[in-house]
């Protein structure tokens, strides 16, 4: 079975005049070589493609594979991380995790919090702002947390994020229309603890594979920055026996509700009043071997990186029945 690996790889684009913000959800090459030994490891033949544009070109002089392993984000757009299922779609090449729709719901965290609130999963009360004079219509209770309503890895969170006050909500909306161009996600503040619970499989054949709590230092937000620099800030530890049972339902109702498929996290954080509540999925979680964080908590559970991507494999051929 010959693989093709679909990408973006930060340096091609930074390369290319893209700023470390524009690219911060995009890969280094060892987690593409990472992905690429695990795959050989398990008897494929493999095909470094690249990101939307480099498969394009590909297709059109008329290479094709047995199946893609895609971990692209892509780069415009609120339909970003849909446009390479979209195009494997309509060449009918079947590919490892989720289609279009679950990758443009799920980065819509507005519109995934409809849908897992719909099916019973606790979320943070919370609206849309897309135009700064809609903050009259917000009756929330302070204090809220303002966040760009699609971005990943913690784009646009900020120490600012957590606001007090009307002048402060007011300015924090501002910069992120402003800033990204789309809309602010304005919710109550979960002042509970935080976490991520790491989901392999689809539908009934998903399993929560494990979780971890992500401590920031100083009550720092879990930002772009703090991400990146997750071994100055950040303490990682598994799952408290005595909240395991809760996360792991919590995440695998939401996971099933968005129809999320073969591997992602989602993140979780506690009200007020210790309940979980669904933060936000992620059904294209990033699979650096060390770095991040899907990879760490499995490992947290005895889940090396080459049995996780067997797993995921496992998972998308029992789908496609390949």
């Amino acid at each position: 079975m010959k693989i093709g690996l679909t990408y973006d790889l930060r340096s091609w684009y930074t390369d290319r005049g893209y700023s470390m913000e524009d690219t911060a959800e995009f890969d280094k090459k060892e987690t593409v070589d990472a992905l690429d030994d695990s795959l050989k490891n398990m008897g494929f033949e493999t095909e470094q493609i690249g990101n939307n544009f480099q498969l394009i070109e590909a297709l059109a002089v008329g290479k094709r594979w047995d199946l893609i392993f895609n971990i692209a984000e892509g780069l415009y757009g609120d339909g970003r991380e849909s446009v390479i299922p979209a195009i494997l779609d309509q060449y009918r090449i079947p590919y490892v995790f989720s289609g279009p729709v679950v990758m443009g719901l799920s980065l819509n965290k507005h519109f995934t919090k409809l849908i897992v609130n719909a099916a019973g999963v606790p979320v943070s009360p919370g609206m849309l702002i897309s135009d700064i004079q809609d903050i009259k219509n917000c009756h929330l209770e302070f204090p809220l947390f303002v966040k760009p309503v699609s971005e990943g890895t913690g784009k646009g969170i900020t120490e600012k994020s957590l606001v007090h006050s009307s002048d402060e909500l007011k300015t924090m909306i501002e910069w992120i229309i402003t800033r990204f161009n789309q809309p602010a996600l304005v919710e109550e503040y979960l002042p509970g603890r935080e976490f991520t619970v790491g989901i392999v499989g689809s539908g009934d054949y998903s399993e929560a594979i494990g979780g971890m709590e992500v401590i920031c230092s100083e009550n720092l937000p879990y930002s772009v920055e703090v991400k990146e620099n997750y071994q100055q800030y950040c303490q990682y530890k598994p799952l408290d026996k005595d909240i395991e049972g809760e996360c792991k339902k919590v995440a695998l109702d939401a996971w099933k509700a968005i129809g999320a498929v073969d591997a992602g996290r989602v993140d979780l954080k506690g009200d007020k009043n210790g309940r979980i509540c669904f933060i936000e999925a992620n059904p294209l979680a990033g699979l650096n071997p060390i770095h991040s964080d899907l990879p760490i908590l499995a490992r947290m559970y005895g889940i090396e990186y080459q049995k996780l991507m067997e797993m995921i494999m496992k998972s998308a051929r029992k789908r496609l029945n390949l």
